[in-house]
């Protein structure tokens, strides 16, 4: 076992002491000052910009949030990965109690904040950090704990995530298969950076403790099998699973089997940083006229399949800050001049695949700001964008299957969306 921590302190932006709890009794109050003067030391240098600091045989692993600091000091060898975590999981636990973890909100349930801090750690050890089931025995309006109380069987038995006697009259599942496409290009139409951050999100809400296997058109898992796989294959890369999945189980045959929560998480989260061809590709013509006036000729064309349809497409095309009097004029969709994001924002709901809109747009220009403008710090296009029942990366869900001892059946409903992440286009 790695080692524990030995306090954990909650500071304001001047390093100010709100709330710490000593668990091991071998720092002090005073780390905290030892901890923000070395904090204000490497202030600045980019190289030393990292969340753990090292003093004195004194390691502290911090984040911060709002204008409050969450530092965790350890005199021991510990997992700083493990502990940042931790922290970080602190934070959607007062979240969840307070709705926003700022000093103000610690300052008024300083109560219950020590409260949690006695249960999400014990003697330097993480313990449970659910935020759905410390609040079955840590109430908000509660001053303090009855002694008569009992913590839920949640606390005491292998599944913390999840809570005995949930009970649902239609048992389902909703499971949405998200995507996110990042993408760069420069001005001369080359891809500079693009990948795609996928999650599976689910909703479960499903009586007892039901036993969930799902399965994915994964290129590892299918030959594993001996199988063919029937359409495309995928490559799973950077995997990030839910604590409720089954570890051993996925690396020794791949499949997925977990106890789900109850309610919204996210079941996994994975990375593919393969070339992504751009969905939605924007070409712009810029014509200026003895810098008193600009043409704009946009051509948006979209580069998936006719089957698919994006959705609540934005195209945010920069336009020099001192623009005005615009004139515009579209093939398809709704365009209006944003003046205070010095933007033209063209708006088409529907946008079937294998087209191509035009917008035309011309403005006026303050002749002595044009002669001074610097054309090279100009903003990117940006595009937004969504695309249902489609997926870049072509991950498929082969099966959920649901199995809990009571033998009900639930519904598993599946769907897929592709949204725009950071999608830029460079006009210089």
């Amino acid at each position: 076992m790695t080692g524990a921590a030995s306090a954990l302190f909650l500071l304001d932006m001047k390093g100010r002491v709100l709330i710490w709890r000593d668990y091991r009794g071998d720092v002090s109050a005073s780390q905290a000052e030892r901890f923000f003067s070395k904090l204000i030391e490497k202030e600045g240098d980019p190289a030393l910009e990292n969340p753990v600091v090292y003093d004195n045989g004194v390691t502290y692993m911090f984040i911060q949030h709002s204008n409050v600091y969450l530092m965790v000091a350890s005199r021991q060898n510990t997992n700083a990965a493990s502990l940042l975590l931790f922290l970080h999981r602190v934070v959607d636990v007062f979240k969840h109690y307070f709705e926003e973890l700022e000093e103000e909100s610690l300052r008024d349930n300083f109560v219950v904040v020590y409260e949690l801090l006695d249960e999400i750690m014990d003697f330097g050890y993480p313990q449970y950090t659910e935020a759905k089931i410390l609040s079955e025995f840590i109430k908000t309006d509660a001053y303090r704990m009855e002694v008569t109380q009992r913590p839920p069987m949640a606390v005491t038995n292998a599944v913390s995530w999840r809570s005995e006697g949930i009970r649902y009259k239609k048992n389902e599942v909703f499971l949405d298969v998200v995507e996110s496409v990042n993408i760069l290009v420069n001005s001369n139409g080359q891809i500079v950076r693009s990948d795609v951050v996928g999650a599976l999100k689910m909703r479960a809400y499903l009586s007892g403790m039901p036993e969930c296997k799902l399965g994915l058109n994964d290129r590892v898992l299918l030959e594993a099998q001996g199988k063919a796989a029937k359409g495309k294959s995928i490559d799973l890369d950077d995997i990030k699973f839910h604590q409720c999945v089954r570890l051993a189980r996925f690396e020794n045959d791949r499949t997925i089997s977990f106890i789900p929560p109850d309610g919204t998480f996210d079941l996994m989260t994975y990375r593919l940083s393969t070339q992504v061809k751009p969905l939605i590709w924007v070409e712009v013509q810029v014509e200026k006229h003895s810098r008193s006036r600009v043409e704009y000729l946009v051509r948006a064309r979209s580069q998936y399949k006719d089957r698919s349809t994006a959705t609540n497409v934005e195209i945010e095309l920069p336009v020099p800050a001192d623009a005005s009097t615009p004139h515009i004029r579209t093939s398809m969709g709704s365009s209006a001049y944003s003046p205070e994001r010095d933007a033209l924002l063209w708006k088409i709901k529907s946008f079937p695949g294998g087209k191509e809109y035009i917008l035309r747009a011309e403005f006026s220009l303050s002749s002595i700001t044009a002669e001074e403008e610097t054309p090279e710090k100009r903003a990117p296009i940006r595009v937004k964008f969504e695309i249902p029942y489609f997926t870049v990366s072509g991950i498929q869900v082969r099966y959920l299957k649901i199995i809990e001892k009571s033998g009900y059946q639930a519904l598993p409903w599946v769907r897929y969306i592709t949204t725009a992440g950071e999608y830029e286009l460079r006009m210089i």
